[in-house]
């Protein structure tokens, strides 16, 4: 057996992956032309409202609303559906905050459903979950994969609920045939800095349905319905500001004509990946939704024999920097606004609100079924430009780890 590099071997590499190159001369060509313009608002530039026309269209909708980040999208999402205070919002357990964030920010109540084996929500705990105060499902489509959109779409027609997409890791990712972001009602969009595409940070809200683009406008920009300048203001209800501006705008338009292009790629070694590793003993490959591409933003290994911490460092030895357990615990579990319910001042508002009917500890015991997945997964960097001997290193690598530790 080869020596493992944790115990003094030879590492499977010893040189660093490819980093991502995110800009080129597009990028700056639209960015210098933005500057050269001598006015970066977007009220009165024009290529926010570009970008917010070309972004949708290339998802087949006609409406989209440009924000700040990822986090504010899915604010824009949630200040669409409206919700009343104590209202419930079911999403994912594994997700960044931002997926959570917005809900309680509009004074509504995160419920959590467990995930099943695609590390997605379980359609059926989903459906365990809803009360009569449940107003809207976000369903996260985590490393790229899609959540089971189908029963998603189902389970929310069949109670009456507004479906939101969080599709911060999954750009351009088809579900059956339809790109992840378009078949609930409002699909959400990071362009923060490590995504598919990218403006260094950023958000985009896209509809089919002109009642939540028109709430979502508003939304974004303060509640301001806009008259031109001067004393005339009006402002239609209480809202963040989350206005893009337009340099972020120009590169991300540059952005738009590389995307798919991008999770092609990415699809293409993801692939090679899960073929090389199909038959390594002791964990488990990306899982993928029946009916989804998917666009490994990570790519994620599941342990069925080893312990993950030991795995990930000795990956990390052979030169494949690895991290065990992705975010370590379901995301209610590290956050304090949700375990400790500490929001506003002194109070635990929306949770002790005289709005709010039930009440929800978000301890380790709330989806014990995510808390084992994430106790067994490792993930380590995967981008486009990676080559097949990048990915076959990869393997190669995983292989020795799972033989000799």
């Amino acid at each position: 057996m080869e020596k493992l590099a944790i115990r003094g071997g030879t590492p499977v590499r010893s040189k660093p992956f490819p980093k991502r190159i995110l800009y080129g001369n597009e990028e700056i060509r639209l960015v210098t032309k933005a500057i050269k313009s001598q006015d970066l608002f977007y009220w009165s530039g024009t290529f926010v409202k570009q970008f917010e026309e070309e972004f949708p269209k290339l998802y087949g909708l006609k409406y989209g609303v440009a924000s700040t980040s990822g986090t504010a999208a899915i604010h824009v999402a949630v200040g669409a559906v409206n919700p009343n205070p104590g209202d419930e919002i079911i999403t994912a357990p594994i997700t960044d905050l931002g997926s959570v964030t917005p809900i309680l920010q509009q004074n509504a109540i995160p419920v959590f459903a467990e995930v099943d084996d695609s590390y997605n929500m379980d359609p059926a705990d989903v459906e365990r979950k809803i009360t009569k105060r449940t107003k809207a499902i976000i369903a996260v489509h985590l490393f790229g994969n899609a959540c089971n959109m189908t029963a998603m779409k189902l389970i929310a027609k069949k109670h009456n609920l507004i479906l939101i997409e969080d599709c911060s890791q999954a750009h351009q990712v088809k579900y059956k045939g339809k790109f992840l972001g378009t078949i609930g009602d409002i699909g959400t969009f990071s362009l923060q800095g490590a995504k598919h595409m990218t403006t260094g940070d950023g958000g985009m809200t896209i509809t089919r349905h002109k009642k939540f683009y028109e709430r979502m406008k508003f939304f974004a920009d303060k509640g301001y319905r806009r008259k031109g300048w001067g004393a005339a203001r009006s402002y239609v209800f209480l809202a963040p500001c989350y206005r893009m501006n337009e340099q972020t705008a120009a590169i991300g338009l540059a952005q738009l004509k590389k995307v798919r292009k991008v999770i092609e790629k990415r699809i293409k070694l993801g692939t090679l990946l899960t073929k090389l590793l199909s038959k390594v003993e002791g964990i488990e490959t990306a899982p993928v939704t029946p009916g989804s591409e998917h666009g490994y933003w990570l790519y994620p290994i599941r342990m069925t024999k080893w312990n993950v911490n030991k795995f990930a460092k000795a990956l990390t030895a052979e030169g494949v920097p690895s991290s065990a357990g992705y975010i370590g615990k379901p995301i209610y579990v590290c956050a304090a606004s949700l375990n400790e319910k500490m929001t506003y001042g002194d109070s635990h508002f929306p949770f002790d609100s005289p709005y709010t009917t039930r009440e929800i500890e978000y301890n380790e015991d709330l989806c014990p079924y995510t808390q084992k997945v994430l106790e067994s997964m490792v993930v380590f960097p995967f981008n486009e430009c990676f080559t097949t001997s990048d990915i076959r290193d990869i393997a190669k690598a995983v292989k020795k780890v799972a033989e000799n530790l």
